[in-house]
């Protein structure tokens, strides 16, 4: 194994570890790979070239892990690969259809305990206060939330 064999070991170790610390988190293979990859190359270092050589390149590997740490870990770096959209709508707001409780309409899907209900023109969310509902059933309006309405079955 020559000096650019082990330099090469590094690098791909070094590309790891921004794996790890920017795409993957978590300790997973990557992170291991990094540190073996390392720990090999340090090792052949002292191995094949001797101490001397073996210091060099462990004070380059902890010195190039070291900067890529402070890379990372500046905000400048975060700002460039997250997210920066912006959620402007909301979920279903039901309190604007103009439905109150007493209102009647029917099931569409089934009910259980959570289904979809037409009252009036508006299909909405519905939830069942009892017992599942049947598709196709006749329900009345017992309670508006902010995004859904809870029901239950019109008493014939």
């Amino acid at each position: 194994m020559t000096l650019l064999g082990i330099i090469l070991m590094i690098v791909a170790g070094l590309v790891l570890f921004l794996l790890e610390l920017l795409v993957i988190p978590g300790i997973t293979i990557a992170g291991v790979g990094a540190l073996i990859l390392m720990a090999v190359s340090v090792y052949l270092a002292f191995s094949l070239f001797g101490a001397t050589t073996g210091t060099i390149v462990l004070l380059c590997v902890l010195v190039s892990m070291g900067v890529v740490l402070a890379f990372t870990f500046r905000s400048k770096t975060w700002r460039r690969v997250s997210l920066h959209t912006q959620l402007n709508s909301k979920a279903n707001d039901v309190t604007g259809h103009g439905i109150t409780p007493g209102n009647e309409g029917i099931s569409i899907t089934r009910l259980g305990p959570v289904g979809m209900v037409q009252i009036g023109d508006h299909r909405v969310e519905g939830h069942s206060e009892g017992p599942f509902i049947d598709q196709q059933s006749k329900i009345v309006v017992t309670r508006v939330e902010p995004s859904y309405v809870v029901v239950k079955l019109k008493p014939e």
